[in-house]
Parts: structure tokens; C-alpha cells; sequence
């Protein structure tokens, strides 16, 4: 009865996803995975502070963010021959095991008094490596679970789970950090790996069902898609795939130009907090913490959003995000910033369920993961070479001046987005051009 009751307060899009045991099992699983994840935002960085030499804070602190996530995409290469075959479930499972077990190693290392930079960035690295076949397990997995017309719903509750601990993992990782060290809530990071890598195994029944589903229904959808399966080996099957979908490539190609806009903030924002405002992991925390809660908001009002052109939202997204960093480099006070950090959260938060969906919807059924991990490997990229030229960068032009240099430049990729867009949707009127010729940005359609 509970249940029952606790169902029907939700928003009448997300009822059905709770009237499913699968979805239901799954949802508090990846959601203790996102807040060991929201604490690392605060934890990864100020480990990466305390422990770099003097002065070279800076690169540490952009090696470690890098490595926490790019080697990600060379597993995505490395590993596709062997990889695809799995059902998500495994390897979501795989990647949160791997995760679990290197980050532990991180606070056994420091309490031994023998984490050196080199071997933190060592454990950060290893811990990326199935990173991107796990997202595309974790997606993948939704959309075999589900039916076509609750995948956006699904995509914004996960999608809104990660928002969320994003406003409780800083938050509490400010408080935890100034009590029991950062490295030790990154022990908590591996110990949310491990639970998710435990609990995800009550779904591999049904994954496997639907694994055989697929299987049973033959080549037919890869084929309809121009790729055959024979090709599905080599580790360029998913881009093969995205060249014949001009419209998923142009709006990965906007998402990785985005994500490398956003390196170099997600570098300067901690130090802008020590070197510029004087102030500790608290308010780092409170940063993060504001922004998760309006991506929570942004993320839930997905649905609101499905009546507009895919294009315009994803465009006005990306330069609203923008405009919020420019108040940094102006030397706005923190209350000011923090209130422009919130509304970037509310702005960004439609974004991701937004271009999930899109993939699910686009791509044939047996080649979901694989599509997935090649967009995963892809913007895996993006955002660490963004931090990584974050280092440099602060050496040049100070916190505040990265942080808005950051946020003028993506305004400007939303306004090329526009050019390029706007010129691809005119050129058939004026010329006949091939169906796959229009450009980056593809044809209209909608998420």
C-alpha cells in the first residue's frame, strides 16, 4: 500500500518506471554508485592539492581529474572485441568492480604514507579504464529493459540521480574532507563501486532474456542501419555506425566540444576558491552542491522540453551554461557566483537524458552498447583534455580568468553551432545535396 500511495505523488511520466521490479532494482544501485561519484568531485581534487609538490598544484590537480576518466576511451578502443559481446548488465558490473577495487587502494596507499603523485594518478587511471563500456552498460541496459516511450523518463531520473549527488556528495565531502581526509572518502567512492557492482548482478537474469531476444531476432536492425555484424568486432563498429547518422554526429560533436570548454573550469573553480576567495573544501562543496540541485530541477523538467526542436534547446543550453561563468572573471562575490553556479545547473540539467534518448532512439537495438561506447570513448576526450590544458592555463591567467575565458568560448561554440546549423537546414532549398552532406548538425528531428 505504501507503494502504491508513494507511486502515485510522482509526476505521471515516472509512475510507470517504478511498476518495474528490474528498474526499481537497478535505480538505488546506481544512485549509491552517483554519490560515492559526487563526494570524488570535492575528494579527487583536494587529495590532488594536499599531496602535490609546492607550486605544482596545478598540473597534479589536471593530471588526476584527467586521469580520472580519459583512459577511458582507450579502453573503449582496446577492449570493443571482447567487450560488445557482454550484456550491459556484466559489463556495468565489470566496470564497477574495477572502480571498487583501485580507488581502495587509494586510502590504503595514503595511510601507508606512500601515495605518491605519480601512483595516485597511476590508480586514478586504472580505475577509468572500463569507464566507457560501463556508461554504455548502464544506458544500453535501460533501454533493453524498457519500452521506447519511458526511455526519456528513465534517462532523466538517471541523469537526475547523478544531479543529485552532485548537491549531497560535495556537500557532505566539504564536511568529511576537514574530518576524516579526502582520502578516505574516496575508500567511500570504491565502496559505492562495490555496491553497485554486487546489487546490479539481481538484473543480469533479465539482461540475459533480453540478450537472447536480440539474438533471436537476427541481423536485420544492424543491417537496416548500413553496418553488418560481421564488423561489429573491429573497434571502429560504432564509429562506422555514427558516420551514417549525420545527426548523431553533430550532436556528439557539439557535446565533446562543450565538455572541452567545461575542462578547464572544473580545473580553476577549486583553486578560485583557495587562491582567490581564501576559503576551504566547504565551499568548494556548496559550489558543486547548488549546482547539482538546479541540475535536479532541469533534469526532472525534461519532459516539459520534448515539444521543442532538438537543435534550439541543445544550442540555448549550451550558451546559457556559458553566460554563467562570465560573472567570474568580473570579480563578482561568491554569493553572486554561487547563484550563477546554480542557475548553469538548472540550465545544463535537460542536457544529458536529451541526447541519450536521442541515441537510444536512433541506433538499432544489437548495436546499442557499442554505439554507446564509441559516443562514451569519444567524449571520455574531451573533458579531461580540458583539464588537463586547465593547468597551464592558471599559470597564465589566474582562476577567475580561465573561468571566464571558459564560459565566453562555449557561448561562441553555441553560436557556430547556430551557423553551421542554420546553413545545413538552407542548403537543400537552394541545392539538391546528399542525404549525408548536410553538415555536422544533420537533419532536424527531435530527441
Amino acid at each position: 500500500m505504501t507503494s502504491v500511495r508513494t507511486t502515485r505523488l510522482l509526476p505521471q511520466a515516472y509512475r510507470p518506471l517504478f511498476a518495474h521490479a528490474g528498474f526499481k532494482r537497478l535505480l538505488p544501485a546506481l544512485a549509491a554508485s552517483d554519490l560515492g561519484d559526487g563526494m570524488s568531485v570535492v575528494a579527487v581534487a583536494w587529495l590532488a592539492i594536499e599531496i602535490a609538490p609546492p607550486g605544482r598544484s596545478g598540473l597534479l590537480l589536471g593530471a588526476a581529474l584527467a586521469a580520472y576518466a580519459l583512459p577511458g576511451a582507450l579502453g573503449a578502443l582496446l577492449f570493443g572485441r571482447w567487450l560488445r559481446r557482454l550484456p550491459p548488465a556484466r559489463l556495468l558490473a565489470a566496470d564497477s568492480a574495477i572502480r571498487a577495487v583501485l580507488l581502495g587502494c587509494v586510502p590504503v596507499a595514503w595511510a601507508a604514507g606512500v601515495l605518491h603523485p605519480v601512483l595516485y594518478v597511476a590508480l586514478l587511471a586504472g580505475s577509468s579504464v572500463l569507464h566507457a563500456w560501463g556508461n554504455a552498460g548502464r544506458y544500453a541496459l535501460v533501454a533493453q529493459m524498457l519500452p521506447a516511450q519511458q526511455r526519456l523518463a528513465a534517462n532523466a531520473l538517471l541523469s537526475s540521480s547523478v544531479s543529485a549527488s552532485i548537491v549531497i556528495g560535495p556537500a557532505l565531502a566539504g564536511f568529511l574532507a576537514m574530518v576524516v581526509g579526502p582520502a578516505w572518502l574516496i575508500g567511500l567512492d570504491a565502496l559505492s563501486f562495490a555496491v553497485l557492482a554486487v546489487l546490479v548482478g539481481r538484473v543480469r537474469a533479465a539482461d540475459g532474456k533480453a540478450e537472447a531476444r536480440t539474438e533471436a531476432e537476427g541481423t536485420s536492425p544492424a543491417e537496416a542501419a548500413g553496418v553488418s555484424r560481421a564488423g561489429a568486432d573491429r573497434p571502429s563498429a560504432g564509429v562506422q555506425l555514427l558516420r551514417k547518422q549525420p545527426e548523431l554526429l553533430g550532436v556528439l560533436a557539439l557535446t565533446w566540444f562543450f565538455n572541452f570548454l567545461y575542462g578547464p573550469a572544473e580545473v580553476a573553480l577549486p583553486l578560485h576558491v583557495t587562491d582567490d576567495l581564501h576559503a576551504g573544501p566547504g565551499l568548494l562543496g556548496l559550489y558543486w552542491a547548488l549546482f547539482g540541485a538546479g541540475a535536479v530541477l532541469g533534469g526532472l523538467a525534461v519532459g516539459a522540453l520534448r515539444r521543442f526542436p532538438l537543435w534550439p534547446v541543445t544550442l540555448g543550453i549550451v550558451a546559457g551554461w556559458g553566460l554563467t561563468l562570465v560573472p567570474f572573471g568580473l570579480g563578482a562575490p561568491a554569493p553572486v557566483t554561487l547563484a550563477c553556479f546554480t542557475l548553469g545547473g538548472l540550465i545544463y540539467g535537460p542536457f544529458t537524458a536529451l541526447s541519450y534518448t536521442l541515441f537510444q532512439e536512433r541506433t538499432p537495438a544489437a548495436w546499442l552498447t557499442t554505439v554507446l561506447a564509441a559516443r562514451s570513448a569519444a567524449l571520455l576526450t574531451a573533458g579531461p583534455v580540458g583539464t588537463a590544458l586547465g593547468g597551464p592555463l592558471i599559470s597564465l591567467m589566474g582562476p577567475r580568468g580561465v573561468l571566464a575565458a571558459s564560459g565566453i568560448a562555449t557561448v561562441a561554440l553555441a553560436a557556430v553551432g547556430a551557423a553551421v546549423r542554420i546553413r545545413s537546414t538552407r542548403r537543400p532549398a537552394s541545392r539538391p545535396e546528399p542525404a549525408n552532406a548536410s553538415g555536422p548538425c544533420g537533419a532536424a528531428a527531435r530527441p
